[in-house]
């Protein structure tokens, strides 16, 4: 029944307010049921399950088409439903995730929109030390940006993919908006503006256009560019997100000034696990061509083709310390390794490459 008046309002949102609060206990004793019933079949690892999460996402997306569907967003709907399974899933099994720090970085807020804030988040200091600490166990998973619709791939990422034994547990896909953040309140006297390689490339129009001859000092993040600004003071900015302008007590000399208004970086979670099929997958994988044989990366694509699997990215990325020019090809396509059409062509696919990996199996970012 709609409410015709104010105190009939605030009555009928107390009563929702407490069956919400009931019902939300509820779940998060049947979350502990299922720790418990876990522990006595001998799972005693963590209880994250990137294919079940994703399943709830999705339900959660299509009630709110339904009759019972609301006013709000998809988008904030599934960041409720996030919170409620992070909440709850820090009473089976609480996580420890690894990102790129300092505080205040895109990658940390990666790390919130998938997981939630009920996680312990361990900064790292560089790419490679996020995988190193997954590797090694002092975190359960580890997030790391990937690839930019502006910037284009991070090496460095790409580069640990290929040697390290994790696999890829999910993606989260992030808007990202650069604001100018500065201790002063105008651009007189900036002398020095620091980020990271990437937003500087996001930003280079926007850079070229207001302040061209400033320095551009680059950083290992954009976290720890606003630190740097915030301790140097007045002739010194940074290109970096709200959240590390608050916690470092900057001001905004200009917001949103990436080129490119969609703006979007990937992200990867890293793990040990293998996600199991969800539905809506992606498989990633990477791989080399023989060299010197004519055909041969078509060679490789070729069955993706003919077994009607869709590549939704194919990117190359030079060798590292080769002697010729080799290239490691990376390849996302539709689809679980574990489905047996799709094993089928991972096989013949590595028969035929000089080298090939499967990066991982994983469900498709809801949101």
């Amino acid at each position: 029944m709609v409410p015709q008046t104010l105190p009939e309002a605030r009555l009928q949102i107390d009563a929702l307010d407490e069956q919400i609060q009931k019902l939300i206990s509820q779940r998060a004793r049947v979350a502990q049921a299922v720790a418990n019933i876990k522990q006595q079949m001998g799972d005693t690892g963590n209880h994250y399950r990137p294919s079940r999460e994703a399943e709830v996402l999705r339900r959660a997306i299509e009630r709110n088409h339904g009759p019972d569907g609301g006013p709000l967003t998809d988008e904030t709907i599934a960041r409720l439903m996030r919170e409620i399974m992070s909440v709850c899933l820090s009473l089976e099994s609480p996580l420890t995730i690894a990102y790129l720090g300092p505080e205040g970085t895109y990658t940390q807020a990666a790390v919130q929109k998938h997981f939630g804030d009920s996680v312990t988040a361990r900064p790292a200091r560089a790419i490679d030390e996020i995988f190193r600490d997954v590797e090694t166990g002092a975190a359960d998973y580890g997030v790391v940006p990937v690839a930019n619709s502006i910037g284009g791939l991070v090496s460095h990422t790409l580069d640990e993919l290929v040697h390290t034994k994790l696999r890829i547990c999910g993606e989260v896909t992030l808007p990202v908006h650069h604001h100018l953040l500065s201790m002063q309140g105008d651009f007189d006297g900036l002398t020095k503006i620091y980020s990271h390689a990437q937003s500087f490339a996001q930003c280079r129009k926007w850079l070229d256009a207001r302040l061209p001859k400033v320095e551009l000092e680059v950083v290992s993040s954009n976290g720890e560019a606003a630190r740097r600004a915030a301790a140097e003071g007045k002739g010194t900015a940074a290109i970096a997100s709200l959240q590390a302008g608050r916690i470092n007590a900057l001001n905004i000399l200009a917001s949103n000034i990436e080129d490119d208004p969609s703006n979007t970086t990937r992200f990867l979670v890293l793990g040990k696990q293998e996600p199991e099929i969800s539905g809506n997958d992606i498989t990633s994988v990477v791989m080399t061509a023989h060299r010197n044989q004519p055909g041969a990366l078509f060679k490789l694509l070729q069955p993706f083709a003919e077994n009607g699997l869709d590549l939704t990215r194919l990117e190359s990325r030079q060798v590292r310390d080769s002697v010729v020019t080799d290239y490691y090809f990376f390849v996302d396509f539709a689809g679980h390794a574990a489905d047996p059409k799709v094993r089928a062509v991972l096989e013949t696919i590595r028969s035929d490459a000089a080298f090939f990996k499967i990066l991982g199996s994983y469900p498709r970012a809801v949101m």
